[in-house]
């Protein structure tokens, strides 16, 4: 048993490690599986495997850009076992994990011998993407290193209560069942289509997420760019994780900075798409050694249009530098690879600057003709159209011009369409429990099944389905609301055929709501909240409109007394939550709107404030 009395469901250790994984890391394992392959050649053969793993990431994605760590592997032995193991921190870029998942399948493909697992902080997130086809047995508390890509295909180790109980395995336990027990390890079509959906794109979402935009920066840093590109990743993130000491570095004179706002230049640099958001996004104030640099330009822009152009260029580029410079002073605490040489490059081109002068760096004309030298890709897709975002989670795409265009491109169409789908289905699961995807308990056999777990069976044949003007009707019912009141428009709509023939009839849907209302007056009163002060100015004023509304029989009032102070009491909280909004949103605005009601605001108490004041 662990600590605390819960069971120990990760026996193995650290054979168990994705639910073990700091955020935002993905962990992989390579393993070789042949009998015929001796013990002592088996680490020459995980090396060997290494390298051809490096020679495709290099082939596929040589000119990515990680937001942190890239694709690596190192030879691993742990409790007798030899595998290849690697960690990626791929921050808050997503696609870097589905990027190495498309690796890990594709370097399977290679070697018929070669399985390969794969996993982040959630656990089996491959499992997680098919979490709607995946076999019922396999709940997230046992599916610790059950799934394996095997030559491009998803395999899942089943379940059986000698070989492979009903727990999650350990790596060693996982690689002795692919050995020696193969017929445990199924492959399920339906489950790997799911998911490997997001892998459909690739390899060309390799290119998709590249962006390069021109900014305007100075020649040194333009020059150190075109030196180590992939470096724009480490200082995009010290620019935008920056804190109170960087920014006190940013504001010193430009004699005690690296990249000081001279010798300026427009150069095409490449980014991720989520590199550029995370700059793009950011209000950043002008540093003092860009104040006066910034200003000229922003006079400039209320010139002429193209200045508005090189006004966002030299935002951008200021940006983008003050992230260079804070990662230039903090190098050398940095555990990377990547930064520490990039402070070897900015220390050598400082000396020899020192002792050539500028002349060393690349003149206008070079720069031109570097790759990509003045490419500078559209940003449109960037801005969301929520009209067009609507009309995609409807199923529909709008047209524009004749041709059919949607929120974002056509990947993203359909992964958001994807989206919506599983959503819409999970929500009308029929067979759901009340926690969601129904999952057979480990312990449960078929003759526990209780007979309210039937007649739910029976019962729970409604779609998720939410009727505003039927919610407001309740809502009027249970706050004692004359329903005569309600004009026609507002009036319920007739309900559709499977939900009346489950209900019965709407006798019986005004008995669930006389029966709702008895419980929330049980579960109030219980907490002293129906005690009615009627000495409150707030009561008083309702006991006056009540006179005022008309006449009624002496014998009514005497029988609805008690439900007449839960009016008062529910009015009068509604009023006072109105009233703390101060004229914002909040709950008891949006319940009112909802049906129909604008209260105003409460202008003599607003004038006796001011006249008191």
């Amino acid at each position: 048993m662990a600590e605390g009395g819960r069971p120990d469901f990760f026996p193995g250790g650290a054979g168990t490690f994705p639910r073990q994984l700091p955020d935002n890391c993905v962990e992989y394992v390579l393993v070789i599986i042949d009998s015929q392959i001796e013990n002592r050649k088996l680490l020459s053969e995980l090396e060997h495997v290494r390298k051809l793993a490096l020679q495709l990431r290099d082939r596929l994605a040589g000119d990515y850009i990680w937001q942190r760590d890239e694709f690596q592997l190192q030879v691993t032995s742990k409790n007798g076992l030899h595998y290849l193991q690697g960690t990626t921190n791929y921050g808050d870029s997503v696609e870097d994990e589905w990027l190495i998942v498309f690796l890990l399948r594709e370097l399977t493909k290679s070697r018929p011998d070669l399985w390969a697992r794969v996993a982040d902080s959630d656990g089996e997130f491959l499992l997680i993407e098919a979490a709607n086809v995946v076999p019922r047995w396999l709940s997230p508390e046992i599916d610790g290193n059950r799934a394996w890509i095997h030559q491009g295909h998803l395999k899942i180790i089943t379940s059986d209560e000698t070989k492979s109980p009903k727990r999650p395995l350990s790596l060693v336990e996982a690689v002795q069942i692919l050995q020696y027990s193969p017929e445990l390890v199924e492959h399920h079509s339906v489950v790997e289509e799911e998911a490997f959906y997001r892998l459909a794109k690739y390899p060309q979402q390799i290119t998709y997420a590249i962006h390069f935009s021109v900014v305007t920066i100075p020649r040194k840093l333009a020059h150190l760019i075109h030196l180590r590109p992939s470096t724009i990743a480490s200082a995009v993130e010290a620019f935008y994780t920056r804190n109170p000491v960087s920014l006190k570095l940013l504001d010193s004179d430009s004699a005690h900075l690296h990249f000081p706002p001279e010798d300026l230049v427009s150069v095409s640099v490449k980014f991720t798409k989520v590199l550029f958001a995370q700059l793009k996004s950011q209000q950043f104030a002008p540093p003092a050694a860009w104040a006066k640099t910034i200003q000229m330009a922003e006079a400039k822009a209320e010139q002429a249009e193209t200045a508005k152009r090189d006004l966002d260029r030299l935002e951008t580029g200021m940006k983008l530098t003050s992230g260079y410079e804070i990662l230039a002073s903090s190098a050398t605490s940095k555990d990377s690879r990547l930064v520490r040489e990039f402070a070897i490059l900015l220390d050598d081109l400082e000396t020899d600057m020192q002792q050539d002068g500028i002349g060393i760096l690349p003149s206008n004309e070079t720069m031109l003709s570097w790759p990509h030298g003045g490419r500078d890709d559209d940003e449109s897709w960037l801005d969301i159209n929520f009209e067009d975002f609507e009309h995609e989670l409807d199923g529909k795409k709008r047209q524009h011009g004749g041709d059919k265009s949607g929120f974002g491109s056509a990947t993203a169409h359909a992964d958001l369409q994807k989206i919506v789908s599983r959503f819409e289905s999970f929500l009308n699961d029929e067979s759901a429990g009340i926690e969601g995807a129904q999952v057979e308990d480990m312990d449960e056999d078929d003759d526990e099944l209780s007979d309210s777990q039937e007649s739910d069976t029976e019962t729970d044949d409604i779609g998720v389905q939410l009727d505003e003007a039927r919610f407001a009707s309740m809502m009027r019912d249970m706050m004692g609301i004359s329903t005569g009141v309600v004009h026609q428009e507002h009036a319920p709509e007739n309900l559709s055929s499977r939900r009346r023939q489950s209900v019965g009839s709407d006798d019986l849907d005004d008995m669930e709501i006389q029966e709702l209302s008895a419980q929330m007056q049980a579960e109030l009163d219980g907490h002293g909240a129906l005690r009615l002060d009627h000495g409150s100015p707030e009561v008083k004023m309702l006991e006056r409109g009540m006179k005022q509304g008309g006449d009624q029989d002496d014998d009514s009032r005497s029988s609805d007394d008690e439900a007449l102070d839960i009016d008062y009491n529910l009015a009068k909280n509604l009023l006072e939550s109105f009233k703390s909004q101060a004229g914002l949103a909040g709950p008891a605005g949006n319940i009112l709107g909802m049906m129909g009601m604008q209260l105003p605001r409460d202008e003599q108490e607003h004038e006796h404030q001011s006249q008191t004041e």
